[in-house]
């Protein structure tokens, strides 16, 4: 990326903090922006001043196309592709405001999600198969030592209390902190999830125990620059699941897509399963609007 996008980028994104985006939307602001401005280089467009309506086009037609670099064998996801038009958009807002008059007018490009295919890409695990991985956590990186193993063995238990047991999401497990847990009321106090709502969540006698073990048996030995539940990021968190996937002996489990927002998917469908009210589950997932929770009815 050359010098004058550089400049470009460092701009807008003070930009866009000034207007009041969460820090979650800058640092995906960053990582877009990079990939436009390197693949117009790739196209010989080396100054903002020779963008055009045709090249928006143009680019929007590649993100279509382009294999997704997370899971091979797919293409971006609806909800991916309308983040990066979004946010070429903004840029293009942003050079307007700057003066530049011939830079392209904002395409407002969004694709709408298909509801039957929305329903058909929800991914669950089944009560039992949840039980099965959870069993396999004792055997996990066999050739570490033994407390290096302890490490990744109380986290992945706290990945299942959190994401499953929980239902929360990613963003919400990452930021969470210690004072956030009340063991007396056996709830968990979710402060500024999406969109920028507190909620309060229960937690069973179980995953209370597996909080108590983690934050008093591990957490509170260490010595980190950070109160957040979490000794290590969600990216670690991943990795670590996708390895007990490995080890599973079910080849059925082995062959499923699994990842944080699945068990948050498990859950919710495990609970309508077992009788809990729509209203109860939208609460439990801090859904705005209940349409959203009115998708694991359908999955059922």
């Amino acid at each position: 990326m050359n010098a004058s996008y550089k400049a470009i980028l460092t701009e807008y994104l003070v930009w866009i903090d000034t207007l009041g985006y969460s820090q979650k939307m800058i640092i995906c602001s960053q990582s877009v922006m990079k990939e436009f401005f390197v693949w117009l280089e790739n196209k010989h467009i080396k100054s903002i001043d020779l963008l055009s309506a045709k090249h928006i086009s143009e680019y929007h037609a590649y993100l279509e196309t382009r294999p997704n670099k997370r899971h091979k064998g797919r293409m971006l996801g609806i909800s991916h592709l309308n983040k990066s038009f979004y946010v070429v958009d903004k840029l293009l807002e942003f050079l307007h405001q700057h003066g530049m008059k011939n830079a392209p007018v904002p395409t407002k490009k969004f694709i709408k999600t298909d509801r039957t295919e929305r329903i058909y890409k929800i991914e669950t695990l089944t009560p039992q198969e949840i039980k099965t991985l959870y069993d396999c956590i004792p055997n996990v990186y066999p050739a570490l030592p033994f407390e290096h193993r302890q490490v990744v063995k109380y986290e992945l238990k706290l990945v299942f209390a959190l994401f499953y047991g929980c239902g929360l999401r990613r963003s919400e497990g990452d930021k969470l902190q210690i004072q956030n847990v009340d063991f007396e009321q056996k709830t968990i106090f979710i402060e500024q999830g999406k969109n920028y709502k507190d909620r309060i969540v229960p937690m069973s006698e179980n995953v209370c125990n597996n909080l108590k073990d983690y934050i008093y048996n591990y957490r509170k030995s260490l010595k980190l620059n950070h109160n957040r539940l979490f000794a290590c990021g969600m990216q670690t968190q991943v990795q670590r699941l996708h390895h007990l996937q490995k080890i599973c002996t079910d080849e059925q489990i082995r062959e499923k897509r699994i990842t944080l927002h699945i068990l948050r998917h498990s859950i919710a469908t495990h609970l309508l399963q077992n009788g809990m009210s729509i209203d109860n589950i939208a609460l439990f997932l801090g859904h705005s609007s209940l349409d959203s929770t009115q998708i694991y009815t359908h999955l059922i």
